[in-house]
């Protein structure tokens, strides 16, 4: 499922790509969202991993398999800054899955004992490939403790870009600008889960999932973040982790982050996102 060495750029790329693709297939395939036959099988340790495949005679995870190609394409010119899939029962959001990319310029350090600037050894590939693992482990395992989804259930993704390196009329494969741009309301109070995040020398992905409080059974208090408000921005969605440890409150004008610069409430974050996808007649 992964590369055997993730000491390359393209290795990196590999393995944020698969990462992304098992999380969405994980994520509808234990909500329920498609047919058996839309997924094929693999094993990662003792754990039964379920990808989705193009299924010809389901046409929406056909579309999902399309989103995530586009999103691919995204990962690849290192423009998109966050990703999420939310499954909302009009007119609000049930659960939202949210996917933050950063990229990293690996550059020479200094060789003491040669006194050669050279590449010296970064994070492990073993240590890397584990953590990947127990992301998606704790995925599975949080799938498991989620309420029933409503029958009205629709999904959407939307994809946030880093302003300052992408074009201002860049839109993946089978994504168009964001035509509804409007905050995402929760029904209850949502909680924020942390899933996990994987960090390579030239990638950083993390995963968190926000749904109302009383949809989740049981959560281990360590994937808790603070409660937020009922609606959340797009430009406030992809915060810094510690801003949001310090603060229980989204300022829902002011909240967008671009790397290292704060972009002020009158330079709106650039949203793409592709045709909803309506799921009423799921498993």
């Amino acid at each position: 499922l992964f590369p055997e060495s993730i000491t390359t750029e393209q290795q990196s790329l590999v393995l944020v790509k698969r990462l992304l693709a098992i999380s969405v297939s994980c994520i509808t395939y234990m909500r329920g969202l498609f047919p058996e036959s839309s997924y094929g099988t693999r094993y990662l340790d003792d754990l039964c991993l379920k990808i989705l495949r193009e299924d010809k005679s389901c046409l929406g995870s056909l579309q999902i398999v399309k989103w995530i190609q586009g999103c691919f394409d995204a990962l690849e010119k290192q423009y998109v800054n966050l990703g999420f899939y939310a499954l909302s029962s009009n007119p609000t959001v049930t659960e939202m899955y949210q996917f933050k990319f950063k990229y990293k310029k690996k550059v020479p350090q200094m060789d003491i004992s040669s006194n050669r600037r050279e590449f010296v050894a970064g994070l492990c590939s073993k240590d890397v490939k584990q953590t990947s693992r127990l992301l998606l482990r704790t995925l599975y395992l949080l799938m498991q403790d989620l309420g029933p989804l409503p029958n009205d259930i629709t999904l959407s993704m939307k994809l946030l870009y880093y302003n300052d390196v992408t074009p201002k009329d860049y839109q993946p494969p089978g994504f168009k600008e964001d035509g509804s741009p409007g905050d995402l309301l929760f029904a209850g109070d949502p909680i924020s889960l942390k899933v996990g995040s994987v960090s390579t020398d030239f990638h950083f992905i993390k995963v968190r999932v926000t749904t109302e409080k009383k949809r989740v059974r049981k959560a281990d208090s360590n994937l808790i973040q603070k409660n937020g408000p009922t609606e959340i921005s797009h430009q406030g969605l992809d915060c810094e982790e510690e801003d949001e440890e310090e603060t229980t409150e989204i300022n829902l004008l002011n909240l967008a982050f671009s790397q290292e610069e704060v972009i002020g409430p009158e330079k709106k974050r650039k949203v793409s996102e592709p045709e909803k996808l309506p799921l009423n007649g799921r498993k």
